[in-house]
């Protein structure tokens, strides 16, 4: 099994080793089918005879034994996440945790991640950081899960979709202190990135403001 990094905007940053191995794999699987097709497209590798096989949350339990199998009789298989590095808050945990379990091989074409490139821009420390995913969409419970991270001693790195922003980033100000450092990274490595740093008092007048 191929872990492969997909660009999380500009198609450019993928990697040559990425567009090896989606270009020699026997089975392509991805948790967006169209954005990988898309993304061969734009770098000239042809299908043939492959079909792009979705995998993704839904279908994961029907379409692991498949894979498995696959793998078992010597194929290679590609899996690539809809954008960034597979396995970080993305279906394809649970395929490599399968495909290792069966003792089959697992190795990755590493490149671009939204953790990185996000923390590589934000100002923020960077010498030890924990990325805590997406927090709960509940005001009550996303403060209580901001709490029991306050005392970590690192840069905290989450996802948020941009319609809560302001309401995570007030939460953040109640529980992890208005003067705390941050930064908020948009629309990374595409026409219209923007990166907010200030404390969080900041950051929340900004977002109110927009």
């Amino acid at each position: 099994l191929y872990l492969v990094a997909t660009p999380i905007g500009t198609a450019r940053d993928i990697t040559l080793r990425a567009l090896d191995v989606l270009a020699s794999a026997d089975i392509l699987a991805a948790e967006d089918t169209r954005t990988l097709r898309k993304l061969m497209e734009i770098h000239g590798i042809p299908l043939n005879d492959r079909h792009i096989l979705a995998y993704h949350d839904h279908n994961g339990p029907a379409m692991r034994p498949r894979l498995l199998a696959a793998i078992a009789e010597g194929k290679s298989v590609a899996y690539a996440s809809d954008a960034g590095t597979p396995l970080v808050a993305d279906p394809g945990f649970a395929l490599a945790r399968a495909v290792t379990a069966e003792g089959l091989p697992v190795t990755t074409a590493p490149g671009p991640s939204a953790v990185l490139a996000a923390l590589s821009v934000s100002g923020l420390p960077s010498d030890r950081f924990l990325f805590a995913g997406f927090l709960p969409t509940g005001s009550s419970a996303r403060q209580t899960a901001l709490t029991e991270l306050a005392a970590v001693p690192a840069t905290l790195i989450f996802f948020e979709s941009p319609r809560r922003c302001l309401e995570t980033v007030m939460d953040m100000c109640a529980t992890l202190g208005g003067h705390r450092q941050a930064a908020v990274c948009r629309e990374l490595t595409k026409r219209f990135e923007e990166v907010r740093r200030g404390t969080l008092d900041d950051l929340a007048q900004g977002l109110e403001d927009v």
